[in-house]
């Protein structure tokens, strides 16, 4: 197994990808398209081309992108997909879903080795999928009807929204975030902008404010963020995640909030600042 490590709060050029399928050989390449921990984002295109180009299976985690990153799976080449209900998808936590393409199901279908766990074993949901294409009631568990329910009306929202007019959305909020930390003088975890997810922000604490005090007054003021998980700065910054059915009117009363919550730390700004560069931010993306 070859892992390859960015700098923290960067991205794995594509070229270093390229040189090492080049050097050995691989059967699948992962990686995620957004890091829920540092909000970095990875361009899946390139990677889907060379999975392509070296006969390599790739497994994308859009735990943190999917319904929020633009991605299109099958244009750009990408085996498989998984993600989880409770993020950009817009469903209670507790289902797992993953969409597989065809060269991965023919890959699973001519394996030779056992699966070593019973519940992630395809052999056991192929036949129900298929069944379902067809028409034809299967059964291989009992499912999390509640879960599934949630997941179809979700699922609904989405498609009436439009991918492509979703997509947009989610780029609008992200860049409106990213302008307001901006205008605030804070600093973001990706290092690179191009490299910013669209999803959530990752924002590093000013000089001399700490988390503990930090989060709670923006609580107090309505709205509760996310501390760090990132082992290497876990307690120097937030996360701010705009993502699913959020709304512009949710961004700027969050912005608003962490305002209230800088100015009661002692953080020196103009009153204003961050929403109003959000919503100069949103206005400037309305096509």
């Amino acid at each position: 197994m070859t892992i390859l490590r960015a700098p923290l709060g960067g991205c794995i050029p594509v070229e270093e990808a390229r040189a090492a399928l080049q050097q050995d050989s691989y059967k699948v390449m992962t990686f995620a398209h957004v890091d829920t921990s540092t909000a970095v984002r990875t361009d899946p295109r390139p990677l889907g081309e060379l999975g392509q180009e070296y006969d390599v299976l790739t497994v994308l985690d859009g735990v943190c992108s999917v319904a929020g990153e633009e991605l299109h799976q099958e244009e750009w080449g990408i085996d498989v997909v998984l993600t989880a209900s409770q993020k950009a998808i817009g469903v209670p936590p507790g289902l797992a879903l993953l969409v597989a393409g065809p060269r991965a199901i023919n890959t699973w279908c001519t394996r030779k080795t056992p699966v070593g766990n019973y519940y992630v074993d395809w052999n056991n949901w192929l036949p129900i999928m298929e069944a379902y294409e067809a028409r034809r009631p299967s059964y291989f568990a009992t499912p999390a009807v509640n879960h599934i329910c949630a997941l179809n009306t979700s699922l609904g929202q989405i498609l009436a929204e439009g991918l492509e007019p979703r997509f947009a959305r989610h780029r609008k909020l992200g860049q409106a975030c990213q302008a307001a930390v901006k205008a605030l003088g804070l600093k973001q975890v990706p290092e690179d902008p191009e490299c910013a997810a669209v999803t959530l922000t990752a924002t590093y604490y000013p000089e001399g404010v700490t988390g503990e005090e930090l989060l709670p007054k923006v609580r107090a003021a309505g709205v509760i963020l996310a501390g760090g998980l990132h082992p290497q700065i876990k307690g120097q910054y937030f996360r701010i995640g705009h993502m699913g059915a959020t709304s512009a009117g949710d961004l700027l009363a969050t912005i608003g909030a962490l305002e209230k919550g800088l100015l009661s730390c002692g953080h020196g700004f103009e009153p204003g600042m961050g929403v109003a560069a959000a919503q100069s931010a949103m206005l400037g993306a309305i096509e």
